[in-house]
Order: C-alpha cells, then sequence, then structure tokens
C-alpha cells in the first residue's frame, strides 16, 4: 500500500510499514528534530510539517498511519481527553478522510484512553469511523512479546472500507509469560524520577520508554543490573529497545540539543508492531469470532474490540500476537559508553520518595539501591519509623 504518515515523529510506523512491503508517500509532523531525522532516514518521501495546513491527502495514498499525540490521553498527563489541544488533532485526521475516504487507516495511542471519561475518547473515534462507513477492530498490544525488552502496551486501530480489520489486529494470538522479579539474577527496569506514586517496575526488560517531562527534560528508566549496579541507558540503547538501529535519531542533533533524542524515541511507535500490522494488512487471517464478548455503551471499554458493519462486539485476547520472547535485558544493552551509572544525588532523592510513598516495592530492592547509593559515596536517607520496624520484623 501507498502510505500517507501522520504526527509521523521519527518514522516507526512508517519503517515498520516499509518492512512489510508498504511504502511511504507522505509523513508529516511539526517538530523540527522529527524533520530532520525523517528527511534524513526518508529522503525521498514529500514532507509537510503542518497537518492543520494539509489540505488533502495524495490522490495515490490507501493507507494513513498516525499515532496522535497522547499528552491529554494518557494517565500521566493532563487526561482531558480528545478535547485537549495535542489529542484533539485526531480531528485533522478525520478532516482529511471527510474529502478523501481512503481505504484503511491505523491509529496509535495509549490504553488509558479505553477508560479515561468511562471510554468516551475512544468511542468518538469509533463513532466518526461508523459515520464515514468504515469497519474497524482495535487492540492493546505489549512491544515486550514482539521480541523487544520493553514493557509498552499501547492500542492499536485498524478502520478500514475494503477488509474486515479483525482480521489483520485480532488473527494472532500467541499469550507470552513474564519473568517474575529475581534480583541478582536479571536485570529489572524502574523510573528513577518515580518512587511515590509509582515505580513502573519492570523484570528483565524496562518500563515504557517515556518522552521527557513537561519542560523536555529527557527521562530515560534505570536498570538494576545483577551485579547490583544501577544504570541509565544510552540513547543508542533506547532506539534499539524501540526497534530502531542505533543513531536512527542522530539527525535531530542538527537542530536540537541532544537530550531531544529520548523525547523522539519515547513518542514513537515500535517498529516491529507496525511491521506485524503492515504484514497482516497484506495477508490477512481469520477472526475467531468464539473470542466475542459484549461491547458495553457505556463506561470502561474492553481491552480489545470490533465493529463488522452491523454491530460492536468486545474480544477476549491477550496483548501477545506474536509471542516472541526478547533476549535478556542485559543482550540489549550494547551500548556500554552511552551507560551512566545513576548518580548519588539522583539515587538519594529517589529514595526519600520510597521513604514518603505508601507503595510496596519487590523484597530486597530498597536495599539494592541502598547498596548502590552507598557505592556512589552517598549518605542513606532515614527510613520512615514503620519501615524500620518492618525491617526489624523481617
Amino acid at each position: 500500500m501507498r502510505v500517507a504518515g501522520l504526527f509521523a515523529g521519527i518514522g516507526g510506523f512508517e519503517l515498520g510499514l516499509q518492512r512489510s512491503g508498504h511504502h511511504a508517500e507522505l509523513v508529516c509532523d511539526v517538530l523540527p528534530a522529527s524533520r530532520a531525522v525523517l528527511n534524513a532516514r526518508f529522503p525521498d518521501v514529500e514532507y509537510r510539517d503542518d497537518i492543520n495546513r494539509l489540505r488533502s491527502l495524495p490522490a495515490a495514498v490507501d493507507l494513513v498511519c498516525a499515532g496522535f499525540p497522547c499528552q491529554d490521553l494518557s494517565q500521566a498527563g493532563r487526561t482531558a481527553g480528545l478535547a485537549g489541544d495535542k489529542s484533539s488533532l485526531v480531528g485533522e485526521v478525520f478532516r482529511l478522510l471527510s474529502r478523501r475516504r481512503v481505504a484503511n487507516i491505523v491509529l496509535e495511542n495509549v490504553p488509558f484512553m479505553l477508560q479515561l471519561s468511562g471510554g468516551n475518547a475512544m468511542r468518538a473515534i469509533v463513532d466518526e469511523f461508523e459515520r464515514l462507513g468504515y469497519r474497524w477492530a482495535y487492540r492493546v498490544v505489549d512491544s515486550f512479546s514482539f521480541g523487544l525488552a520493553q514493557r509498552r502496551e499501547r492500542v492499536f486501530l485498524v478502520a478500514s472500507r475494503e477488509l474486515d480489520p479483525a482480521t489483520v489486529l485480532l488473527a494472532d494470538d500467541n499469550p507470552l509469560a513474564r519473568p517474575r522479579t529475581a534480583l541478582g539474577e536479571l536485570a529489572h527496569g524502574f523510573y528513577w524520577t518515580e518512587g511515590l506514586g509509582g515505580l513502573g517496575w519492570a523484570v528483565d526488560s524496562v518500563p515504557t520508554l517515556k518522552n521527557g517531562s513537561t519542560i523536555g527534560i529527557p527521562s530515560p528508566p534505570a536498570i538494576l543490573k545483577t551485579d547490583g549496579a544501577i544504570v541509565r541507558p544510552g540513547i543508542r540503547d533506547g532506539e534499539v529497545l524501540q526497534g530502531f538501529d542505533a543513531d536512527w535519531t542522530r539527525p535531530a542533533e542538527t537542530v536540537a540539543r541532544p537530550s531531544i533524542r529520548w523525547s523522539l524515541v519515547g513518542s514513537a511507535v515500535s517498529v516491529p508492531v507496525a511491521e506485524w500490522i503492515g504484514t497482516r494488512l497484506r495477508s490477512t487471517s481469520p477472526y475467531d469470532r468464539t473470542r466475542d464478548i459484549d461491547f458495553p455503551d457505556r463506561g470502561k471499554l474492553p481491552r480489545a474490540a470490533r465493529f463488522d458493519g452491523k454491530r460492536r462486539y468486545g474480544a477476549e485476547i491477550s496483548v501477545d500476537p506474536l509471542g516472541i520472547r526478547p533476549a535478556p535485558l542485559t543482550e540489549f544493552l550494547r551500548d556500554t559508553e552511552g551507560q551512566q551509572l545513576l548518580s548519588a544525588k539522583a539515587t538519594a532523592g529517589f529514595l526519600r520518595r520510597t521513604r514518603r510513598a505508601k507503595l510496596r516495592f519487590e523484597p530486597g530492592f530498597i536495599d539494592a539501591v541502598e547498596r548502590h547509593l552507598l557505592r556512589m559515596g552517598g549518605d542513606i536517607p532515614p527510613r520512615s519509623a514503620s519501615a524500620q520496624l518492618e525491617l526489624l520484623a523481617a
């Protein structure tokens, strides 16, 4: 198919679709850093910088992909829903489809939109697709099951006027068991910038890569290695954890500070997921209708669903279409020059937040963080009275 990539970012959708035999005709993104990457990696593809000024899609296009901004839909963001300034840009996709009904659409966003405002964000989207004459299916999938050592759940929606989207998104199901905590035996990823309300704990993988803080500070995760050291991975490892080649985003440094690369990678679509969707668009597979469940009229939505042109159904299916177990996280961490030990200041700040938290941490984890802090020459902040009592009781 010939593809128009909207909100293209660094081209995760476009690269995955290219690997599965499709070809980008147009890419559109407003960020100068994204433009630098897209122009370098897709030099023969037309580039447009503002979807609001895009009057129509190229006549040859028969597939539109769009990872529209998630800031207003994510649990960590403002949760303004489709009324927010950023995520309301999905309306521009429908504006373009109203001008010409492109046959196939693929959207990507955070799964929190399935429960945000009682599921109204996703309902608004599928309502519009039905109004325009499309069948649709959506599903939450985890990048971990595509051979990437990253726990990254995202909801993908396929809408089509020529094929059954359930035969694209809901045909493959290969549930994959996740590894359990094994300190000292496996590496463990977590967010050192958290510690009060969450941790982002991930065993033999990293938690979902983020697009940075609201003031543009990069936010790579930390990794507790098997030897007890806590490191922050380098950006080259971050790119590989999303399925890109190392240094894919280096062109961004020609127009922005190097740290912008973490934001670009954190916002990207995981390449192998896009490749799987592209492969299924070329060769569909039957959907097992015994998976159908009720689709609620209101309230939180199921994590997978479909519309056959007449009726909406939920679907019982895992987040693992392919079930490809990743290599151990330590094998992903090849950029040893880019790795940095988590500083004493950062480690102490994380520990102080855990002292105030009501979270339950894995046994031995806080002890491991304290040992790392001592090796870094820092002073261990005092534990709360309750934590000290629990330690004595243990």
